[in-house]
């Protein structure tokens, strides 16, 4: 299946894990309407595209994973904002940035 987007008005969820389910598709932009979210995990699906810039207005996101999926382009400078080197809540932020997504703002590469 996919991520539906209707997740996005969810706007008192913190956590969205969905890991290992084999999700295809891609992110959809409305998550980035979750302004509680704290942790965002998609790790070991099967989703494609890029990571949607929208994802850079989860002002309380501090756990961001990625990896493990089929994600292409950049990340956006929108979500790189929110790490905490740069004074945002983000302290974890897992990519396949080896060699799927370029990210020079990540914490972790796979």
């Amino acid at each position: 299946g996919t991520i539906p987007a209707e997740l996005g008005a969810l706007s008192s969820l913190e956590r969205l894990e969905l890991n290992g389910n084999q999700l295809i598709g891609t992110i959809p932009a409305e998550l980035g309407a979750l302004s509680s979210l704290e942790t965002l995990s998609l790790f070991g699906n099967r989703l494609t595209g890029t990571i949607p810039a929208e994802l850079g207005a989860l002002s309380s996101l501090e756990t961001l994973v990625l990896q493990s999926n089929n994600l292409s382009g950049s990340m956006p400078s929108d979500v790189c904002n929110l790490r905490t080197t740069n004074g945002g809540p983000l302290s974890s932020l897992e990519v396949d940035c080896k060699s799927e997504v370029v990210c020079s703002c990540c914490t972790s590469c796979f």
